[in-house]
C-alpha cells in the first residue's frame, strides 16, 4: 500500500507539473502575442474654441466652468466606445475668437502655448483631430462674417497642412433675436468654409434650434447648462467617432 501510495503521489506530482508548465506557456504565448500587436493605437483630440467651449454655465448671476461640458461628454463617449483610446483636451478660452486663435493673441494664461500664433501652436501638437467652434465672441465684438470668414478659413488650412483632421462646429444659438439673427450670418460663414475647404461640420446652430424649448435650456444668453451640453456632445460624437474609427482602423 506504501508503494503504492508513493507511486500515486509521485504521479500527482507529475501531472502538477505539467500543468504548471503548460499554464506559463500560455502566459507565454500571450504576451508574445500582445508584444507583436504592439503598443495600442491612441487618437488624441483637442478642442478649441470660446466659452462654450470651456464649458461655462451661470447660474443666480454667476458664471464659471463646469465639469459637465460638452467636451468632457464627448470624451466619455469616445472612451466608452474605445476602450479608452481616445483623449480629448479642451482648450476653449472664454471671451476669445477666431482670429485671436489664429494671431495667438488670445489669453496667454490658457497653456504654455496658448500665446503662440495658431502655425507654431499646433505645430508642436500631437493631435490628430481639432475641433473648432467660435461665433458668438465676433457677434459681442462687432467683427464682420467676412473678417470671421477669413479666420476660420487660415485655421482649417493651416491645420490640413500640419496633417490635422479640422471638425468645425457651428456655435449654439442665442436666445436674444437680434444677437441671434447677427450669430446666423458667422453661422453661414462657418458652413461656408466647411463646404470649400471639405471639412467635416457639426452644425449646432441649426441642431440646436430645432429643438422645440432649447431656449429653456440656456443658463444666461450664451452659455448652455450641462444637460444641452450633453446633446452638443452627442452631436459632436455622430461626426467625430467615424474619423476616431478610421484612424484606429489605419484606413484613409
Amino acid at each position: 500500500m506504501k508503494g503504492r501510495g508513493s507511486r500515486a503521489a509521485h504521479a500527482l506530482a507529475a501531472v502538477r507539473k505539467i500543468g504548471a508548465v503548460a499554464s506559463m506557456a500560455l502566459v507565454t504565448h500571450a504576451g508574445h502575442a500582445l508584444a507583436a500587436q504592439g503598443p495600442q493605437k491612441q487618437v488624441l483630440i483637442e478642442a478649441y474654441g470660446d466659452s462654450t467651449t470651456l464649458g461655462i454655465t451661470c447660474s443666480d448671476g454667476h458664471c464659471g466652468p463646469q465639469a459637465q461640458n460638452a467636451v468632457a461628454f464627448l470624451q466619455d463617449a469616445l472612451q466608452a466606445h474605445h476602450a479608452g483610446q481616445v483623449q480629448v483636451t479642451n482648450y476653449g478660452v472664454g471671451g476669445t475668437m477666431a482670429t485671436q486663435l489664429r494671431d495667438g493673441t488670445g489669453n496667454r494664461r490658457a497653456g504654455p502655448t496658448a500665446g503662440l500664433p495658431w502655425q507654431e501652436r499646433l505645430a508642436t501638437s500631437s493631435a490628430q483631430i481639432v475641433l473648432i467652434n467660435y461665433g458668438i465672441n465676433e457677434v459681442m465684438h462687432n467683427q464682420t462674417p467676412e473678417q470671421f470668414y477669413d479666420a476660420e478659413t487660415t485655421l482649417v488650412k493651416t491645420a490640413r497642412s500640419l496633417g490635422k483632421e479640422p471638425v468645425l462646429q457651428t456655435s449654439n444659438p442665442m436666445p436674444d433675436n437680434r444677437l441671434n439673427a447677427r450669430l446666423a450670418a458667422m453661422v453661414a460663414m462657418t458652413r461656408r468654409v466647411a463646404t470649400e475647404q471639405q471639412v467635416p461640420l457639426v452644425d449646432q446652430f441649426a441642431y440646436i434650434s430645432s429643438l422645440p424649448d432649447w431656449k429653456t435650456q440656456m443658463s444666461d444668453g450664451a452659455h448652455p447648462r450641462p444637460a444641452l451640453y450633453r446633446l452638443k456632445a452627442q452631436q459632436d460624437f455622430l461626426v467625430v467617432d467615424p474619423l476616431v474609427r478610421r484612424l484606429l482602423d489605419g484606413t484613409p
